[in-house]
């Protein structure tokens, strides 16, 4: 069939190679059939059997020619029914064939299986469920009171739950839905992305989840948790909503059960306790910077000098510094002052002036924001380029790599490779899900930003980078002396107006340094993964892997131990590459409980 073609083409099978398997089963006659998942399908409730069940052959059903009963079982109980009025029923007939019968009035509207039926049905499901180590969708049919299973077959659309070492309840928050990444990251890039963090993640599916379970256990944490993470995603906050209205699912932590004092604030830190921690100092800011590029600066030639065990040994001792600057005390205060200063003046200047969101025209333009200097530093890029067009007709056209070495033969091609290289030595570590050290970097694959390169070109005016920033600041500026204009009109306007400058200032000196530390690590991480991949050609060389790029599928641990003795298993890689096809194919969700 057209479809067995395109499956052997997806999964790389030949043709030639695959034979016709036939599978032969008895005929059997059923009073009943149905479809037995033993997860929901509806809410993915690993806990919840649901069953559909008809009078007569499955067909009936599967073809939608009948509405089937559908029962709600969890924990050996029959937790909802739905009944439907049957009909029709498909019957088998014993010489071949099938055909349709009415149902009988008084039989329309009755279950089609019994209650203890059910709940038979539902320990066959649990028992082919724990033989095959995952959730499964069953068909069934009942023939003199006695079940047979026809078929069984895995849920495939089924997201993994993050294991957990016991058997409570947790709330897993997404990863990559905050870092705007939900692809799956291979074994390496999760393994350097947990021992770079420090927050309790556990795995599933190719991604990673953080489990916040100890904080929506808190009241007094609880609003605040749900409030922040809902300012970046709305969809988040829903969800957590609607599993704290479950009362039953996670329990109170037993010190929080205690009534808040009059007057004790639900906040983690408040804004005032963070601008006591640190001073309001832009040279800080400079400061950690200089101390980051200075700390990759010195990393690059000493690793270069390292090789073997020693090289596995030496970025696992450097990690080590790497988490000592992501983590610095100062780092974490100088991007929390900044926040909390725009929480600060979006809720003040909404309460007295009616103003809603007026931080985010404050922060327009601020320094030091290296996102938005990417951004328009690849606008200057397309104004080296733009009076050249040979070049960007060349550009155009561009498949190749290794592109950069061809520009010369163009005019304007010195000028245009000069900046495109100076350009990816400032940035060409970065690229769609960098937080994954597997990932294709720009450096690796510049054509990547062509096609952003002429976007630029063509839809902005030259020195488009220089206007956008001067503006987005005029536009900060201009909302500041209005904002303290209306202050000062108000009662007690002066103090008010006073303290608006402090927050605002706040955020003009901080807030652009919020993107750094990712930046730093992520130019960390193509350090390590240059010195890696240069490791991989001896492992290939040594015939012990069959391309550099298969110690993606080895964890920094596994991968330690392989370099080390020369020695892998390579079914390993090979299952690690089904999976993570899989993975690609899965949709992580939001939040996802331990259900």
């Amino acid at each position: 069939t057209e479809r067995a073609v395109i499956y052997r083409l997806q999964n790389g099978f030949d043709h030639r190679k695959v034979d016709l398997a036939v599978v032969v089963q008895k005929m059997v006659f059923p009073q009943a059939a149905g479809i037995l998942f033993t997860a929901d399908p509806v809410t993915s409730n690993r806990k919840v059997l649901s069953i559909d069940a008809s009078f007569g052959l499955g067909e009936a059903l599967v073809s939608g020619l009948v509405n089937a009963d559908i029962y709600k079982v969890r924990n050996g109980k029959v937790i909802d029914k739905k009944i439907s009025t049957k009909k029709l029923a498909i019957y088998a007939l014993e010489d071949g064939g099938t055909k349709e019968q009415e149902i009988e009035p008084e039989w329309q509207n009755r279950q089609a299986l019994t209650d203890e039926q059910i709940l038979e049905l539902e320990h066959i499901g649990r028992k082919i469920e724990e033989h095959f180590g995952r959730p499964q969708d069953i068909e069934w049919c009942l023939v003199d009171d006695t079940f047979y299973i026809v078929q069984s077959r895995p849920i495939t659309t089924l997201f993994p739950i993050p294991e957990a070492n016991d058997q409570e309840n947790h709330v897993y928050i997404s990863v990559g839905h905050q870092q705007m990444m939900t692809d799956p990251m291979k074994p390496l890039g999760l393994s350097f992305f947990l021992l770079t963090t420090r927050a309790p993640m556990r795995k599933a599916g190719g991604r990673l989840f953080v489990d916040i379970t100890h904080m929506l256990a808190s009241p007094a944490r609880r609003q605040t948790v749900i409030d922040t993470l809902g300012q970046h995603d709305p969809l988040i906050k829903d969800a957590l909503m609607t599993i704290v209205e479950r009362e039953d699912f996670i329990k109170s932590s037993p010190d929080d059960k205690k009534e808040q004092s009059p007057g004790t604030s639900n906040r983690v830190i408040s804004s005032s306790g963070f601008r006591t921690q640190i001073e309001n100092d832009p040279t800080i800011v400079s400061d950690l910077i200089k101390k980051s590029q200075t700390s990759i600066e010195e990393l690059k030639p000493n690793i270069q000098t390292k090789s073997g065990s020693d090289l596995l040994d030496f970025i696992l001792e450097d990690i080590q510094q790497l988490r000592k600057i992501l983590f610095d005390p100062q780092s974490h205060g100088v991007i929390m002052a900044a926040m909390d200063a725009s929480s600060w003046i979006n809720e003040k200047m909404k309460e007295w002036l009616g103003e809603k969101n007026a931080a985010d025209t404050l922060s327009q333009s601020v320094p030091n924001n290296i996102t938005s200097e990417m951004g328009l530093a690849l606008l200057d890029v397309a104004d080296v380029i733009r009076p050249y067009p040979e070049v960007i007709q060349y550009l155009q056209h561009v498949k190749d790599d290794n592109f950069l070495d061809e520009l010369v033969k163009f005019d304007g091609g010195q000028e245009t490779q000069n900046a495109i290289y100076a350009y990816l030595s400032k940035y060409g570590m970065r690229c769609a899900g960098e937080i994954d050290i597997t990932k294709t970097r720009w450096s690796e694959k510049p054509t990547t930003i062509i096609p952003m390169i002429l976007s630029n070109i063509e839809n902005f005016k030259p020195n488009a980078g220089n206007r956008k920033f001067e503006q987005g600041r005029q536009e900060a500026l201009k909302k500041e002396q209005e904002l303290l204009d209306r202050l000062n009109q108000l009662p007690d306007g002066e103090q008010k107006a006073e303290e608006t400058k402090r927050m605002i200032d706040l955020i003009r000196n901080f807030m652009g340094y919020r993107e750094y530390p990712k930046y730093g690590m992520v130019s960390r991480y193509f350090v390590y993964k240059q010195a890696l991949l240069k490791e991989a050609e001896q492992l290939v060389q040594a015939d012990v892997i069959h391309e550099k790029e298969d110690i993606y599928y080895l964890t920094f641990e596994e991968l330690r131990e392989v370099v080390r003795t020369n020695e892998l298993d390579y079914q390993i890689i090979s299952k690690r590459k089904d999976e993570y096809k899989f993975y690609e194919k899965l949709t992580p969700p939001r939040v996802i409980t331990s259900d």
